[in-house]
Parts: C-alpha cells; structure tokens; sequence
C-alpha cells in the first residue's frame, strides 16, 4: 500500500476540525445540561457539607463520578444503569463491613437484608426495586408486547422516548443521592 492509499483510510479532519465539532456539540445543548448540573446540584445539598462515605470502593466511587457526569451530559440510559450499580455495591460493601456476603449476593438479598438491618426503609426497599425495573429492560432484550419496553411504553403513553429516558435518569440520579444521604452513608461533623 503506497502513501496515498494510505492516507485515504484516516479521516481528513484536522485538530481544527475536530474542535469546531466539539465546540458545536458542546454548544448544542448548553442550556439543559446547564439545567441538569443544577438539577444536581440541588439534589447533592441533602448529602450535608461533610459529604458521604463510599463502601464498595473504586466500583461505587467511579459509578457516582460517572452517573453523574452521564446525568449532565444527557445519556441517560447510562445514568440509569450506574445509579441501579451505585446501590448495588454500596449497599452489598456496607453490609459486607458487618457480615461476609456470599461471593455473588443478589439485589433482592441485598435488599432484604439492607432492610433487616435498618439501613434502608420498606419506602427506599420499593423505589430501589423499582429503580432496578427501569435498568433491567435496557439491559435485557424485552420484546415490543412488553410492557417495559421503552418502544412500547412510548406507544402507552404517547411521551416521546427521550422524556421517559430523561424521567427515568432524573428518577435515578434523585435515587443515588437519597442512599447516599442516609444516615449509614452521610459523615456528619
């Protein structure tokens, strides 16, 4: 392959290029993901000025660093499935710190022993429940005649996709912030 058919296989987009699309993606969609970190903002208030303790350890820190970013940046399938991770493993690890765990605990374990142990309410038991029912039909094939399809809870409802995806997000982003604000997790002063 001599020199000229090689660089007809790379992109001849300069730096330059690269930068006016960035500028413009960024741009494109200022004002709501302006709107969503003050969504979080305001939502992180509730965590108290002394912040919260992150059991699980690189797996939660890195979920919470990317569930947020994912909420601000607008890819909200992604929010949903790290915040549904988030309590996953901070709720498995706490537990872990008093009781060894089995080596592969389910969710419903987690949570039934998560509300033996007082750590969560039977009301944070059903949002987390249901905060799982919205991550498992974006990680799991559903067909259209399922209800939890997001196709099909379009066709439901009559709101566009990306509403139900933002809602959903919102959902568990407001979700995370209200484990991590509990009395197991906030490090009060």
């Amino acid at each position: 392959m001599d020199d000229n058919e090689q660089l007809e296989m790379f992109s001849s987009v300069r730096d330059l290029g690269f930068v006016q699309f960035l500028l413009a993606d960024l741009h494109d969609d200022l004002p709501e993901r302006v709107a969503r970190f003050r969504q979080l903002a305001d939502l992180s208030l509730s965590m108290g000025a002394n912040g919260t303790m992150l059991s699980g350890g690189q797996a939660t820190y890195q979920a919470w660093q990317e569930a947020r970013s994912s909420f601000v940046l607008g890819n909200y399938i992604a929010t949903v499935m790290l915040c549904q991770g988030l309590a996953e493993h901070l709720l498995a690890s706490f537990l872990e710190m008093a009781a060894p765990l089995p080596p592969k605990v389910s969710f419903h374990e987690t949570l039934k022993r998560s509300l033996a142990a007082a750590i969560i309410t039977d009301t944070d038991a059903d949002d987390l429940k249901r905060l799982m029912q919205l991550r498992n039909p974006l990680s799991h094939f559903r067909s259209m005649d399922d209800p939890a399809n997001l196709t099909r809870r379009m066709l439901n409802t009559g709101v566009m996709v990306d509403d139900h995806l933002r809602a959903d997000a919102s959902f568990a982003l407001s979700m995370a912030v209200r484990l991590l604000s509990l009395p197991s997790f906030r490090v009060d002063g």
